[in-house]
C-alpha cells in the first residue's frame, strides 16, 4: 500500500482513521458540569408535585 498523506484522503478513509485513533473515556463525561447557585430562584422545585 502506497501512504497518502492525510489531506488528501477521501471523507470516508479520514473518518475510519480518526476513529482508530480516538480513545476511550470509560463512562467519564468530558463535559465540565456546573453546580446550580441554591440563590436563584427555580419554578420547576416549587411548583413540581402540587396535586389538585
Amino acid at each position: 500500500m502506497k501512504f497518502i498523506p492525510y489531506e488528501k484522503l477521501g471523507k470516508k478513509q479520514k473518518r475510519l482513521v480518526d476513529l482508530s485513533q480516538r480513545g476511550s473515556w470509560n463512562g467519564i463525561k468530558p463535559v465540565t458540569q456546573k453546580h446550580k447557585s441554591k440563590k436563584v430562584y427555580t419554578r420547576k422545585l416549587k411548583h413540581k408535585n402540587i396535586a389538585p
